[in-house]
């Protein structure tokens, strides 16, 4: 079992919900992690509240990840202070109005911007190091979104099905390098982007998703886990 003691993570969205969770559990199991939003304020939250709680150490950084000039620095001071980036989960997305019919082109833009741009944004960023150094894992929250389609979710679901396909294509142009890719794909998560749906059944925790991950990175080096599918029951 790999020995997840300090390294370090970065967690992009991580002011709340799924990424939240992710932080918290990874400075848990005795990880440095650097927490990535845009909201300045929730952000020193959730640092203060690890710093407290858990053996690994936090730090925020406020970022913008339709920005890449944000992303890049970003990185930057995550290797300023802990010399390397052992681990990136790339959580930040947005899910907002998903069909064609709804022109809501400024809502398609800003999911693009953010679930794929910003994803690439963050990968690009963080593997030079990565394969300098002959390791590294990558994982990428995809979304249920990502496998199906529904009348409401069109644009929505082709950013995710368009995550899943980078995570696909990463792990194929990372093989042999010790750079591992996984692609986390939940379903319905009790998160801020549920919003007020209204649904019939108890669905995930924030902290499966967590634990999915810990999953995966704690595999032996040799092994990859690709892909992680999680719904409620």
């Amino acid at each position: 079992m790999e020995n997840l003691n300090g390294k370090t993570a970065i967690v992009t969205g991580a002011s709340s919900g799924i990424g939240k969770a992710v932080a918290y559990r990874l400075a848990k199991e005795g990880l440095n992690v650097v927490l990535a939003a845009r909201s300045t304020e929730k952000l020193k939250d959730v640092e203060e509240e690890i710093n407290s709680g858990a053996s690994g150490e936090a730090i925020a950084v406020p970022t913008d990840m339709t920005d890449q000039s944000s992303v890049r620095e970003l990185v930057q001071k995550a290797a300023e202070a802990y010399s390397t980036v052992d681990i990136i989960v790339n959580n930040a997305g947005q899910m907002l109005a998903g069909t064609v019919r709804s022109g809501k082109t400024d809502e398609w833009d800003s999911m693009i911007d953010v679930n794929i741009k910003g994803l690439l944004y963050a990968t690009n960023a963080v593997l030079p190091g990565m394969i300098g150094r002959g390791s590294g894992h990558i994982l990428n929250i995809d979304s249920v979104s990502g496998h199906e389609v529904t009348k409401t979710s069109t644009v929505y679901s082709a950013t995710k099905f368009a995550v899943r396909a980078i995570s696909m294509g990463l792990e194929k142009e990372l093989a042999r390098t010790g750079v591992r890719v996984t692609n986390i794909s939940p379903g319905m998560v009790d998160t801020p982007l549920m919003g007020s749906r209204s649904v019939d059944r108890k669905i995930l925790d924030p902290e499966n998703i967590a634990e999915a991950i810990v999953y995966a990175l704690t595999q032996p080096t040799h092994v990859n886990v690709n892909e992680i599918t999680i719904r409620p029951v």
